[in-house]
């Protein structure tokens, strides 16, 4: 398979990646996590991301190296997360690629970390038709876009005025006693009845469809299960713990799905992307698999591992940016934690 060899560099939050792929060839994807750091905090406290990233960053560089096989003069670019995310976070990625970029003598791409979560399925399910829907679902992001250019012209149609969904998995993990992070235990909890409870879906009431039709709210949800379980202990009333976790589950996902479904319909498309680590939730899946035939569309997710903060991801935006003949980022440009998906690169 031919294309550009790219080394993409991801340190957005809590996971240091180093992927390396050649056009849509995934050659390395390695992986330091720095979340069990954060787990007695019950959530990623951004200095402690920062100083995990900065001891990962060069052991991880090297795996990716030696596990791809080639010499960094093969290479044909280097990729890095310049936004959104924590800004120490990716002060460290941006200024680890500079490095790398300046003494291998290669160009450098800054590149919008949600891009790349949609730009990873290349490596799975390869081009996709455009336009399309892209669903980005994770702890710090729920998205609806329109994508017409993975490499330069995309559109947030829709997003969380509040919670992102997987934060709402994380506070209602804590309320239930659960562990951190909330998404991979609720869905494993969540063994009950999804229709046990009969929890509040944000933003679908009638009266928000023409302000908020395609946008998310998961903050009243996650309030919900908070005052339904405090009123349960209270009352000494017992309950079964799988009933509320597939309850709110099913909450979530039954908003994502519909209102993913509902744009899809709106602007004429009929291929759905879902990516970010909310992605690999069970419930979430099924419920696409379930809907999506339905209204003639059709999904696309990439396998689990790449659906969570990767390198990978990057790199395959990047080989897609020089494979469309972008110029590199300027050196001088720096990490910008709330950058836009409309910037899909920078400087």
């Amino acid at each position: 398979m031919s294309g550009p060899l790219v080394l993409g560099i991801e340190s957005s939050c809590d996971e240091t990646g180093v992927g390396i792929v050649r056009g849509r060839e995934l050659l390395a994807n390695e992986v330091a996590s720095s979340v069990e750091l954060h787990v007695r905090f019950g959530g990623v406290v951004p200095e402690v991301a920062s100083r995990a990233h900065l001891e990962a960053m060069v052991p991880t560089l090297q795996r990716a190296l030696d596990t791809a096989g080639i010499e960094p003069a093969e290479l044909d670019a280097v990729a890095v997360t310049a936004g959104p995310g924590l800004m120490g976070a990716l002060a460290v990625g941006v200024a680890a690629a500079k490095a790398c970029a300046y003494a291998w003598d290669k160009p450098l791409y800054g590149l919008n970390h949600l891009a790349g979560h949609v730009a990873v399925d290349l490596l799975d399910h390869g081009e996709l038709p455009t336009p399309f829907l892209a669903l980005l679902v994770s702890g710090g992001h729920t998205s609806l876009l329109l994508v017409n250019d993975i490499a330069g012209d995309i559109v947030e149609i829709g997003t969380t005025i509040d919670d992102a969904a997987g934060e709402a998995y994380d506070k209602v993990a804590r309320v239930l006693g659960l562990s951190y992070p909330g998404g991979p235990v609720i869905d494993k909890a969540a063994t009950g009845d999804p229709r046990a409870i009969a929890f509040p879906r944000g933003l679908t009431a009638r009266k928000d469809q023409a302000k908020h039709r395609h946008n998310f709210s998961f903050s009243g949800l996650k309030t919900a299960v908070a005052r339904w379980v405090e009123t349960a202990e209270a009352e000494q009333t017992p309950y079964e713990l799988g009933d509320v976790a597939a309850s709110f589950q099913e909450a979530v996902c039954d908003v994502l799905v519909t209102k993913a479904l509902d744009a899809c319909t709106t602007y004429g498309v009929d291929h759905l992307l879902v990516g970010g680590g909310v992605a690999a939730n069970s419930r979430l899946r099924s419920l696409l698999a379930e809907r999506a035939p339905a209204a003639g569309v059709t999904v696309r997710i990439p396998r689990p591992g790449l659906c969570t903060d990767n390198g990978a991801m990057i790199a395959a935006l990047g080989a897609a940016v020089v494979t469309a003949g972008q110029p590199p980022s300027s050196p001088d440009f720096g990490a910008t934690s709330s950058l836009p998906v409309s910037r899909v690169r920078v400087g």
